[in-house]
């Protein structure tokens, strides 16, 4: 499923203008994304969470050089669904 798909979907179900889904889509992704760039997690009751994740220094191999290099600690964004969600999915 596209973003595209998700507007339809919503107009469809709402009986709203697809142009002002799509403006919404797009705001309440923006704000998610804003928020976790931040470090705020964002909880959607029922859905899931969008946190930040951080990752611990490591050393890796290079094999093709044959060399070892350190990956630096960095933070990533991670999504982890609700019980809920999981429980529905499972169990469809």
């Amino acid at each position: 499923m596209t973003k595209a798909d998700i507007v339809k979907e919503v107009a469809e179900a709402t009986g709203l203008e697809r142009t002002v889904v799509m403006s919404v889509v797009e705001a309440t992704m923006d704000s998610i994304k804003n928020s976790v760039i931040k470090g705020e997690p964002v909880y959607l009751r029922g859905f899931g969470s969008f946190i930040t994740k951080h990752r611990a220094q490591k050393a890796a191999r290079n094999i093709t050089k044959k060399t070892t290099m350190v990956i630096p600690a960095h933070d990533i964004p991670a999504f982890k669904p609700s019980k809920a969600f999981v429980s529905e999915v499972v169990n469809k």
